[in-house]
């Protein structure tokens, strides 16, 4: 078993969860954990297959007396967000993650962890390694590249799977089944700029915001938490209106699906009004610290010498993006209705970057409601549109919409129930799952989505309660025995 975590239990899902983390398996990078996985199926003399993109299918017969139950597919993605800490030296192409414990919870030095989907991967190396339960007909999908547009999951075609039912394993809230799920979209701009001479008689500075959490752009989308790109857009737009200030460069944020945590910008100030840029950049800092003290308590704007470039921006282009990154919209935008507590619809404002003649923004638009989809993405647009961006647009994702009769749902509830003596909570959540990608494509399929208890995904705060683990996979194997006749 595996050298960190091979003493935990249930040591089957920790053995390939260690196994897992050895592999590099960046979104669309997959390669290495991708033999790993038909390794494992092959080991097992079970039929293994691999379609045209490279998703993965492992089948499992029966155990005896459970060949009439209705077929599984577990499911997961194995592919991983690869973010780290500024100034951390880990090479996400050849570099293992290196998980470590901590009290109750598992983490990485310095990177995302990957539980984001290695736990729920593991689990169903589990099943299909482990000789000790009862269950119908098995299969397990692994689907490539979930976080960077769901396209290894639409690019399945019909007719692969056998499944009249699908666990999904890639949710993060022991206790909690997921029957639903939002819609997405991105929305991208480009500014062209006409860079220009720095001025004379300017000095240069980096302004950088630093310290923020992050984290998933849907799930902690409602936890008010800081956007490094508005604030440090903010700062510049506030000096700038009574100050001149000349911009070089900015950049923040580096994936659709992440609330940028870091956000540098080099800033050329005339000579002379040094001091009035730092004493301005160290009441800022006071403030936004105070307006976000409860939820970014490490939040730090902070200013730093830096060399003349030779390039600027022009004012106008200038002034047009930072208008426009001031004014686009980011956060929360609706509640459900008819869920409480759960978002209906939200925008990320997820990166910006300068590159050459050109500052690229992403964003990313969520919700369960398809017209609210397409009025968020056009609000969005209409602001970069207006400031001269070029846009264009992802393809998209659909939702998946809660089906409450559902019979593999009454199997989690009552399993929950006998294990717990509670029940659990049902409820749809504001991320795009695979599920609604596979239910376009097997309407007839029965689904649910649930998993372990984990923090911090898609960030390098990232961390995986050990505790909820054996009740997850317990929840699984009880699930599996329990599934109903075809």
């Amino acid at each position: 078993m595996g050298s960190v975590l091979g003493h935990l239990k249930p040591e089957l899902v920790w053995y390939h969860f260690e196994e897992i983390c050895k592999y590099p398996r960046c979104s669309k990078k997959e390669e290495k954990i991708a033999e790993y996985v038909v390794s494992v199926g092959k080991r097992l003399g079970l039929q293994t297959e691999k379609d045209k993109f490279g998703n993965i299918l492992i089948r499992k017969p029966a155990s005896p007396g459970k060949e009439n139950l209705k077929t599984v597919t577990m499911q997961g993605h194995i592919d991983m967000v690869c973010e780290k800490n500024r100034g951390v030296e880990h090479d996400f192409d050849n570099d293992s993650i290196q998980p470590y414990i901590d009290g109750d919870w598992v983490k990485a030095k310095g990177t995302t962890l990957g539980a984001d989907n290695g736990i729920g991967v593991a689990a169903a190396l589990a099943v299909l390694e482990a000789d000790n339960i009862e269950h119908g007909p098995i299969e397990a999908l692994f689907t490539l590249d979930e976080e960077t547009g769901l396209t290894g999951a639409s690019s399945l075609k019909k007719g692969w799977l056998k499944g009249d039912i699908l666990i999904n394993m890639d949710s993060e809230e022991l206790g909690t089944l997921f029957i639903g799920c939002s819609g997405g979209k991105n929305t991208a701009a480009k500014f062209k700029i006409k860079p220009e001479k720095a001025p004379r008689n300017y000095s240069a500075f980096e302004l950088k915001v630093e310290g923020l959490k992050g984290g998933h752009s849907g799930l902690e989308i409602h936890a008010g938490r800081g956007n490094a790109v508005k604030i440090l857009n903010r700062a510049i737009w506030e000096y700038s209106k009574e100050n001149k200030l000349r911009l070089a460069e900015i950049n923040g944020g580096n994936k659709h699906n992440a609330i940028p945590r870091e956000a540098f910008a080099v800033v050329l100030v005339p000579k002379g009004n040094e001091n009035k840029l730092k004493k301005f950049v160290n009441s800022y800092n006071q403030i936004v610290k105070a307006e976000n003290a409860s939820v970014e308590p490490d939040l730090s704007v902070s200013l730093a010498k830096h060399s003349v470039p030779e390039k600027v921006m022009d004012e106008k282009t200038q002034r047009n993006l930072v208008n426009a990154l001031y004014a686009i919209p980011h956060g929360v935008i609706k509640m459900s209705n008819d869920i409480p507590g759960l978002v209906e619809t939200s925008t990320n404002l997820a990166v910006v970057e300068t590159v050459g003649k050109n500052v690229n923004i992403v964003t990313s638009q969520r919700s369960s409601v398809a017209s609210e989809i397409k009025d968020i993405t056009a609000m969005v647009s209409t602001v970069l549109q207006l400031a001269g961006a070029e846009i264009s647009y992802g393809d998209g994702y659909p939702g998946w919409k809660p089906d409450i009769n559902s019979d593999v749902l009454k199997v989690f509830k009552s399993t929950f129930e006998t294990m717990y003596g509670k029940e659990p909570e049902v409820t749809a959540i504001h991320a795009g799952l695979e599920c609604g990608i596979i239910k376009e494509k097997y309407p007839d399929m029965d689904m649910i989505s649930f998993g372990p208890t984990m923090f911090g995904v898609h960030s390098p705060d990232e961390k995986l309660q050990i505790s909820t683990v054996p009740e997850f996979y317990n929840q699984l194997v009880n699930v599996l025995k329990n599934i109903p006749v075809k």
